[in-house]
Order: structure tokens, then sequence, then C-alpha cells
């Protein structure tokens, strides 16, 4: 596919994969620190955020390696929210669940994206 369609296509999923990643940092800072940390006031779990930053650059410029090597990255969160998920009480497994849908459909849009600039 070439022209504006495949343009725009890829600037969708350009998007879309960039908000996710976004969506997914937000999520781990503000669940550890706000919404179900591990110590009240917030616990230095909140630093699973720090190794999602180093791909943002480059995931907000849309460079296909960083997109590449995130998709292995983004991994580490899905098994992260698979494991609260199935072993913490309800707050925290439904936070976990979100982090699965996240880390599922960044994964998923990546992959789009990479073979859409790969065309």
């Amino acid at each position: 596919m070439k022209g504006p369609v495949a343009g725009a296509k890829r600037r969708l999923l350009h998007y879309t994969s960039a908000a996710l990643w976004i969506a997914l940092i937000g999520l781990a800072i503000a669940w550890e620190l706000a919404l179900a940390p591990l110590r009240p006031g917030g616990s230095w779990l909140a630093l699973k955020a720090v190794p999602l930053l180093l791909p943002l650059k480059g995931i907000v410029t849309g460079r296909v390696y960083t997109y590449r090597w995130s998709t292995m990255l983004v991994l580490a969160c899905f098994a992260e929210g698979c494991v609260r998920a199935y072993a913490e009480p309800r707050p925290v497994a439904t936070l976990a669940l979100i982090e699965v849908a996240l880390s599922l459909a960044f994964f998923v849009s990546a992959i789009a994206y990479v073979r859409a600039r790969q065309r």
C-alpha cells in the first residue's frame, strides 16, 4: 500500500504506540506512588518506570530500531502484570490487568508500525 493512505496508517500506528507507551509509564508511576502503593505514601517500586523512560525519545520520534527493542522491554511489563493480577488482591489485580492490556496493545501496535515502515 502506497500513497496518502499508507502514510496516514503509519502516523496513526505511531501516535497510538507512543500514547500507549506514555500511558504505561504513567500507570507504573501512579500505581506505586498513589493508586495502590506497597506502603502508605508510595514505594520504591515506582522506579520500575525508569527502564520505560529509556526508549521514550525514540518511540516519540518514530525510530524503527527503538520500536523493535522496546517490544522486548514491554514483555517485562506484561509478565509483571500477569503475575500481579494472579497473586495480588482486588485493587492491585485491576491495575495489573490494565498493565497487561496496555502492554499487549503497545506490542501489537509497535509490530504493526514496524511492518508498515518496512513496506
